[in-house]
């Protein structure tokens, strides 16, 4: 990532007003009914696509209703379930110790703030951010992959750490703008802004974008930055970056 200046405010708030314009309906992308089930399917979406997620979980749903069925579960049941996705053993142990202790401490309920969500097994900042943001409607921005990369480009961020990226968006969005924010944001990276070879000539807030700018300047960094380097096992072909979920990796 390239180091850059941030934004002042006042085209912050431009680039923001964009994005509104760009992605009116951007929200969650994860299929849920209530907050139990987000906070599964958001544990779930650790590299895998939330196309796949929610497959799986259209599945899981109908067929365990709440903490009380997963506790029950033993490991090799609910891997199962979800050998679909990446990570699958780890992730069917978190849902498990996760629901025992939902069960156990909070009679059964999502807790509906960021420090309690953290407690429970294999819930990290980024999924307690997403489950009150989109659940309890707390604003928050919960910093995956694409806001990572995305906030980074444009000048809203300057780190590659995710907590630091998330104080300094936190400081520059105004708080009623945070978990739109987020999606707007999201939304971007999935269909402008990505990984490799970005769309910039399709870009809403390209005027604001010091990633873009810097490009301008010295045209030799953009082969530099989306270079795609041939893996070994391919023999010689075109590297395919790997999948990721809207809240995964």
């Amino acid at each position: 990532m390239i180091k850059k200046q941030m934004l002042s405010r006042a085209r912050t708030r431009k680039l923001l007003d964009k994005l509104a314009a760009a992605y009116p309906d951007a929200r969650c992308a994860l299929n849920f009914s209530n907050s139990f089930e987000l906070l599964i399917a958001t544990m779930l979406s650790a590299q895998s696509t939330d196309a796949k997620v929610n497959q799986v979980t259209a599945r899981l749903f109908a067929k365990y209703r709440g903490p009380e069925d997963y506790a029950a579960l033993d490991v090799d049941t609910l891997q199962e379930d979800i050998k679909e996705l990446g990570l699958w053993r780890m992730k069917s142990e978190h849902i498990i110790e996760t629901c025992r202790m939902l069960l156990k401490e909070y009679g059964g309920e999502v807790p509906r703030t960021q420090e309690e969500l953290v407690k429970l097994p294999g819930v990290g900042r980024k999924t307690a951010n997403v489950v009150v943001s989109n659940a309890f409607g707390v604003p928050a921005i919960a910093v995956d992959t694409h806001v990572q990369r995305v906030s980074n480009r444009l000048g809203l961020a300057n780190s590659m750490n995710p907590e630091l990226t998330e104080r300094q968006l936190c400081e520059r969005i105004p708080k009623h703008l945070w978990s739109q924010a987020h999606h707007w944001l999201i939304h971007h990276g999935r269909r402008v802004c990505t990984a490799r070879n970005p769309r910039c000539h399709k870009c809403p807030v390209r005027e604001f974008c010091q990633f873009y700018e810097q490009m301008q300047k010295e045209p030799k960094l953009l082969e530099k930055v989306f270079e795609e380097k041939p893996d070994k096992k391919t023999r010689g072909r075109r590297r395919r970056p790997a999948a990721h979920g809207t809240y995964g990796s």
